[in-house]
């Protein structure tokens, strides 16, 4: 079976990369045929822990991903007696293990269905795990031939103010990171924050702006491109205008000097690599799509970092992709930074930048049941949505009042057509305007929740 919805590259995108990448064929990812019984997988558990954040991310990501604290522990114990696990990280991975999964997993052999992302983040990785487990390799040695024995791994956290992204510059460089990627927002002071992240940032770090399309458009965003590449910290920037403004993103590559990354599938690959819309690309999702997408990189001999978003045991699973794909060169993100608790025995250590591929049996880690029954929690029905009202100040005395409304980036949201609410300005900051009680924070936040409340001049 190769999978339930295919993630591979279709025959008329494939034909077209042929110019490209010199008529080579895009192989599938080979699937295992008829293997011994004991791989069929005998019981599936599932377990709900909320991880605390750091200091720092929790007054942050506090703002518009409080969720972020909830992952899932997938366990399959198969036939030969063999368990493995993975996680899904509940209110972000690209797919969480449905009941559904869970019922059609049953009683397969698991390394007949490992291949299928709609297995979802927790339950594919568990599979992977246990039949690397029962062969006694790493899960490496089951996704290619491995071509790194280390790959860079950056720290993460959310749009910060300009003194977090300094604090957090020097957590990250004291650990042993050589790349920091966090947010521009319009809701901050991006020149200061260059300033005061480069200020703290030892020498060869580099801090990576992802703006998620808030510079709007070629024209406004180079200024502010070219202010913030003056800092020797800037060497890539994520997604600084529409992914799909092919020559808006040209137009950005020709008049600013650091690499534009962008996430792989929009616009078309063929239209980003034939038409060189970026430098490198963002790779993410299940295990199928990450192989396929990054031999597509490696073929148009572009470079990228692995997104695979969760605590260690899926920044150790990233690190097994991170072996065999030549061309993830670039600092992977996986946010397990962002945790002040892991649930793994084994730390991901990083040194001068670079993370040590495991070479043990599946992930090549333990889990730490100490710290998981300490954090297990039932599983929320649905994504917990705590009330949040957020104000904005600028230094001419204007405010504005986005309150939460039940959508994931709820304040990024409101920003994303021009003229819509105020552009990029020094000086601007914003925090979370907490619950008093009373009556005048609760009529602000039925408005802000409606349309930005603002004030001032």
């Amino acid at each position: 079976m190769l999978s339930r919805r295919n993630w591979l590259l279709s025959s008329t995108a494939t034909a077209a990369l042929w110019p490209l990448v010199g008529c080579q064929s895009l192989q599938p990812v080979a699937r295992p045929g008829r293997t011994e019984p004991g791989l069929r997988i005998k019981n599936i558990r599932r377990t709900t822990i909320s991880l605390p954040y750091r200091p720092v991310p929790a007054r942050n990501m506090a703002r518009e991903l409080p969720h972020w604290v909830y992952s899932e522990i997938c366990e399959v114990e198969l036939a030969n007696g063999t368990t493995g696990f993975g996680e899904t990280l509940l209110y972000y991975t690209y797919e969480a293990t449905s009941e559904a999964d869970v019922s059609f997993a049953k009683g397969k052999n698991a390394a007949a269905i490992m291949w299928d992302d709609d297995l979802g983040a927790g339950l594919q990785m568990a599979c992977f795990d246990a039949v690397a487990k029962s062969l006694d390799v790493p899960v490496h040695a089951l996704l290619g031939k491995q071509v790194h024995n280390t790959t860079p791994v950056a720290w993460w956290d959310i749009d910060l103010p300009p003194e977090d992204v300094a604090t957090e510059a020097r957590a990250a460089a004291a650990a042993g990171y050589k790349a920091f990627k966090t947010k521009g927002r319009p809701w901050f002071d991006i020149w200061e924050q260059a300033k005061q992240g480069n200020d703290a940032a030892t020498e060869g770090f580099s801090i990576t702006f992802d703006y998620n399309d808030t510079l709007l458009n070629a024209e406004r965003g180079i200024p502010i491109l070219k202010h913030v590449e003056q800092y020797p910290i800037t060497k890539i920037v994520e997604t600084p205008i529409p992914q799909g403004d092919v020559p808006g993103n040209q137009r950005i590559r020709r008049e600013t000097k650091a690499a534009v990354a962008m996430h792989y599938g929009n616009p078309e690959p063929v239209v980003a690599i034939r038409e060189r819309a970026c430098d490198g690309f963002v790779v993410g999702g299940g295990a199928s799509r990450v192989m396929n997408s990054g031999r597509v990189a490696a073929m148009a001999d572009m470079p990228f970092w692995l997104q695979l978003v969760g605590s260690t045991i899926t920044g150790a699973w990233s690190l097994h992709f991170g072996a065999v794909l030549s061309h993830a060169t670039w600092p992977a993100v996986n946010c397990f930074q962002l945790y002040s608790k892991s649930p793994i025995k084994q730390p991901i250590t990083v040194k001068d930048g670079f993370s040590k591929i495991p070479d043990g049996p599946g992930l090549g880690v333990e889990l730490d049941w100490k710290v998981i029954n300490q954090h297990k929690v039932p599983k929320p029905e649905s994504r917990p949505e705590p009330q949040r009202l957020l104000e904005t100040r600028w230094p001419d005395g204007r405010k504005m009042y986005v309150g939460s409304n039940g959508g994931v980036n709820y304040m990024l949201k409101k920003f994303m057509k021009p003229g819509n609410l105020p552009y990029f300005e020094p000086g601007v900051t914003t925090h979370l305007l907490f619950d008093d009680g009373s009556k005048d924070w609760k009529d602000l936040y039925a408005k802000a929740r409606i349309k930005p409340v603002l004030t001032g001049r």
